[in-house]
Order: C-alpha cells, then sequence, then structure tokens
C-alpha cells in the first residue's frame, strides 16, 4: 500500500509519477506508524488480515494486476501497451504464464527470483515470504528500461484453469496470493475471451477474493474482433450475466471492449466502438499516478476501518473466556457463535456489517488460537485511530487536493499510450468538431448549400435572421434548450443577437454534430469559425 509516498525531509521527490510535498507524505507515514500500527500490533491484526507496512510500501508506484483465464491475453496486453518483449515473457494458446510476473522499470534488462526479490527492501514484496518457497518458484520481476513503467508497474498473474487438480497442483494458496496484491495494487484488470465466458470454480474463488477492492476491478473483453457486432451483443450479456453470479455488487461493473494486441482487426465494422473503448481503458490507466494520493488514503481509511473492528472482535473473545476452567469449550462455543457476536458488536459500537471480516475465514483462523493471549479492550488505542479518521484525514485531504491543484497532471507516457495522443491517428481526429482542422476550405461550405435554401426561407432583413426565426429552425432537431442555447452562443460569432447565413449554417453543423453522437466543443474553433467573421473574431480574442 501507499505506493505514491516518498521519503520524509525537506524538498520535493519524484515517485509513483508525480511530484508530491512531504508535508503529506510524511502525514500519512507519521499517522500510520503513531496511530494505527499500535492497535493493528496490540490486537495481533496482521496475524489475520495484513502485514504491517514497511518503507518499500510507501515508495513504490502505482501497480495494474492482470487476472484471467489462460489464453485470454494477459501477456499479449502487457506487451501491447509496453509496445517491446519483456523478460520472461511467453505467449502461447497453451497455458504458457505459469508464474507471477511483477513487470517493472530497471535501467537495463533481466530478471530478478522470487527468493532475491522478497529480500529487497527496495521492492514492496518482502511480506510475500510468508507463502512459501513453493510460491517463491513460481514468483519473479522482470525488469526493463521502458517509458510506460516511469509511471506504472504491472503484475502479470497465472493462467487460471478449471477443476481441483489445479488448486492443489500449485502448492500455495493462489487465491491469498491475489488477494495480498489486490490489496496493494491501484487497478485489477479482469481479462476475458470473447470466445471462453465461462468463470471457472478457480477464477470464481480468485474474484471473490477481491472483496473490499471492487472499485479497483475493471474487466477487459478482449478478442472481440473475432466476432460479428450481432454475436458481440450476445456475448457481452453472457458475460454480465456471468459477472454477476460472481461479483456481488449493486453497480454494474465497467466492461471496455476491444482486441488489445497490434494485429489486424479480423472484423472492422466495430472499428469505432473498439477505438473509443481502448481510448477510455487508456485514460484510466494513465490518470493512475494523479490518482493515487487519494487512492491510497482511501486504503488506510479501509484498513483503519477493519483494525477497529478486529479490535472489538479480540477484545470480546477475550472478555467472554473463563479464567481457569471450560476454556476449550469456550473457546468451541464463541467460534460457532462469531454470527450472532457480529451482530451484537454492530449494536454495541454502532458498526456497518461491510466493515465486518468474512466470517467463515475469521472462524478458521480463530480455530489456532490461545484466546486466553488475546488483550482487553484499550479505549485509548481505539480513540488515537477516530481522532485519525475524524481529523487528521480531513487536513491531509485538503492538501491532496490542493497538491492536485499545484502541480502539473501527471499521466501515463510511453509505448501504446503515445500512439494516441496527437496526430491522425488520435482518437477522434477529424470527426465531430475537429472536422476540418487541418483543411484551408471551411468545412462547412460543402453543405452550405443545402443550409442557405432553409436560411432563405425565415425571410432575412438585411441579410440576418432574429433570434425567433432562427429558433422556429433549430427546435426541428428536437435537442434539448441547453444545447440549442449553446449552440446559438457558439454561432452568433459578432454577438448581435441575430445570425447571418454564415453563422446559420455554422448553427446548422453544429445541430448536425450533436445529432451525430460527437460532443459540441466549449469555445468554438478557429477552423469553425466563418470567413467572414474571422479578423473581427480573432481580434476580439
Amino acid at each position: 500500500m501507499f505506493s505514491w509516498l516518498g521519503k520524509q525531509g525537506g524538498g520535493r521527490e519524484r515517485g509513483g509519477g508525480g511530484d508530491v510535498v512531504q508535508t503529506v507524505t510524511g502525514g500519512l507515514r507519521d499517522l500510520y506508524l503513531r496511530k494505527l500500527l499500535p492497535l493493528e500490533e496490540h490486537y495481533r491484526f496482521h496475524d489475520f488480515h495484513s502485514p504491517a507496512l514497511e518503507e518499500a510500501d510507501f515508495e513504490n508506484k502505482p501497480m495494474v494486476l492482470l487476472v484471467g483465464q489462460y489464453s485470454t491475453g494477459k501477456t499479449t496486453f502487457i506487451r501491447y501497451l509496453l509496445e517491446q518483449d519483456f523478460p520472461g515473457m511467453r505467449i502461447g494458446p497453451e497455458p504458457t504464464t505459469d508464474s507471477f510476473i511483477a513487470v517493472m522499470y530497471g535501467d537495463s534488462e533481466g530478471n530478478i527470483p522470487g527468493n532475491a526479490l522478497v529480500v529487497d527492501p527496495k521492492k514492496p514484496f518482502r511480506k510475500l515470504s510468508r507463502f512459501g518457497n513453493a510460491f517463491l518458484n513460481r514468483f519473479m520481476c522482470s525488469q526493463l528500461p521502458n517509458q510506460v513503467l516511469k509511471s506504472i508497474s504491472i503484475i502479470d498473474s497465472p493462467g487460471i484453469l478449471s477443476g481441483e487438480k489445479q488448486r492443489i497442483s500449485r502448492g500455495y494458496d493462489f487465491c491469498q496470493v491475489l488477494q495480498w496484491f489486490a490489496e496493494r495494487v491501484d487497478r485489477i484488470i479482469l481479462l476475458f475471451d470473447a470466445h471462453k465466458l465461462d468463470i471457472s470454480d478457480e477464477f470464481s474463488e480468485a474474484i471473490k477474493s477481491f472483496r473490499g477492492q471492487d472499485d479497483k476491478i475493471r474487466v477487459v473483453l478482449n478478442k472481440a474482433d473475432q466476432v460479428d457486432t450481432q454475436q458481440l451483443m450476445r456475448v457481452y450479456g453472457a458475460l454480465m450475466w456471468s459477472l454477476g453470479k460472481v461479483i456481488n455488487t449493486p453497480e454494474v461493473l465497467r466492461v471496455y471492449i476491444g482486441s488489445f494486441w497490434a494485429h489486424p482487426l479480423r472484423n472492422t465494422e466495430n472499428r469505432r466502438l473498439f477505438e473509443a473503448e481502448a481510448q477510455d481503458l487508456f485514460k484510466d490507466i494513465q490518470s493512475l499516478p494523479q490518482k493515487a494520493a487519494v487512492r491510497k488514503l482511501n486504503d488506510l481509511i479501509k484498513r483503519a476501518r477493519l483494525a477497529k473492528v478486529h479490535a472489538y472482535i479480540i477484545s470480546y473473545l477475550k472478555k467472554e473466556m473463563p479464567s481457569v476452567f471450560g476454556k476449550e469449550n469456550k473457546k468451541k462455543e464463541l467460534i460457532s457463535r462469531l454470527p450472532e457476536i457480529y451482530i451484537q458488536l454492530q449494536r454495541e459500537y454502532h458498526i456497518s456489517a461491510g466493515d465486518f471480516p468474512e466470517v467463515k475465514k475469521m472462524q478458521e483462523l480463530l480455530e489456532t488460537c490461545d484466546f486466553t493471549k488475546f488483550h482487553s479492550l484499550k479505549p485509548k488505542l481505539i480513540e488515537a485511530v477516530d481522532n485519525m479518521l475524524a481529523n487528521k484525514i480531513a487536513s491531509l485531504m485538503s492538501l491532496i487536493r490542493q497538491e492536485e491543484i499545484n502541480m502539473p497532471t501527471e499521466v501515463v507516457q510511453g509505448g501504446a499510450f503515445d500512439g494516441t495522443m496527437a496526430g491522425p491517428f488520435g482518437h477522434g481526429y477529424g470527426e465531430g468538431a475537429k472536422e476540418g482542422a487541418d483543411e484551408d476550405e471551411w468545412v462547412v461550405a460543402k453543405d452550405k448549400p443545402a443550409y442557405d435554401e432553409i436560411f432563405y426561407t425565415l425571410s432575412p432583413i438585411n441579410g440576418k435572421i432574429s433570434g425567433i426565426s432562427a429558433k422556429k429552425e433549430m427546435v426541428t432537431s428536437k435537442l434539448p434548450n441547453s444545447v440549442l442555447g449553446k449552440i446559438w452562443k457558439l454561432s452568433d460569432c459578432d454577438g448581435d443577437g441575430m445570425l447571418d447565413d454564415e453563422e446559420f449554417a455554422l448553427a446548422k453543423h453544429l445541430i448536425k454534430i450533436k445529432l451525430d453522437g460527437y460532443e459540441l466543443p466549449g469555445t468554438l474553433p478557429s477552423h469553425l469559425v466563418p470567413p467572414s467573421h474571422r479578423k473581427p473574431f480573432q481580434t476580439a480574442e
């Protein structure tokens, strides 16, 4: 967690894709160490939930975790974003990626094996050592000098198969590892193949391990160019139905549809849809460095709320234990009564049911614990966390907002992201209000004869029509008055409350742009200014 934080001290430090003022970074670290960590240690929070945070957790870049069944294009997706191969990359129709691979920035290409990775204090993976050699032998870091990786790191996961055999043969708890990563990454991308929509048992369990991280999840329906439009509609519906059975949230997950690899589209009828979806996904990923501060702060709040609830549970179990006889029987009774205890604590401390850990998992963890070694409730520790949530967090939030205003916007650059930023192949180039931007002739001129016919039926006086006359024609578009009002404002270039033939043609052109599904510009672009109004218009600016 807290991949955006830098070291304490004066000045500014580059990290996680942006310059972060040290008052905030030091403030968050200080809050965790002084307010939250004592509560976690006192009630053994780290044994039940998440390990304590370390220095590398504060300095790490934003991370993106890719999860999906085999041959859905996870590794190819990374290759597509980076626009180059990375060490350890294997791609094929069979299950090729059998390891967790952390793709990170490095001055030179190379691999770091898992056992060496978890003892590196500069990497945020030290706590993964608890999953043992079976996992560490299937974990590695792939480093390479790539512009994209200067802002984010990407975690590739093994392809998921179905059946009990696959879970046993891994030799480690796959879902627990995914949960560990989910708590620390900034974005979780679930990849689906348009031809493989079934969610296997292990994939279902993997998705359920992301409980509490729903805001980080995005879904990519990959290889969508391999089906036609009618099939794509059916595939999308089937995917949403399948996800609805696994992810129990009232909100509909954002699904990005496309073909994320650098090969020709097999079916081009949905090209515009794929381009728009890819652009939306790129914007989401590019914004991670800028939004990392708020997201990390949100993670701290979630951690604090869970730590408080955990303290109430542990202290209640301690209070109910007998001092001498019948300890083992009482322990079994309390574990079986845990759902009732949850309800009792909710009522007593006015806590939401959503803040409590999963009952079944908590019962399993409590089986191996000695309840007599638990601590009683310490109000001072709880009050310290309550004060942090009520007062300290609010002041840090205002500082973060101030930073976002003052510092330049940082986005992920390089690789596939650069191909969509500028030039004729940028998203929306030459479309909507941008049409005709690189042409010498006024783009409205080609349709002006048709617009002139309408203009002269409105009985212009001295070459202009009044606002009332223009309104009668403009409302036939059935666009809302708010939109038509904006079109009028953009079209009345000289601000005289009337439209000449060129201004009227411009208004009709803007109406056509809106009816075609494009957004109107905030201000009139120079290439749309009518020729007879260009000099006075530009002088007025």
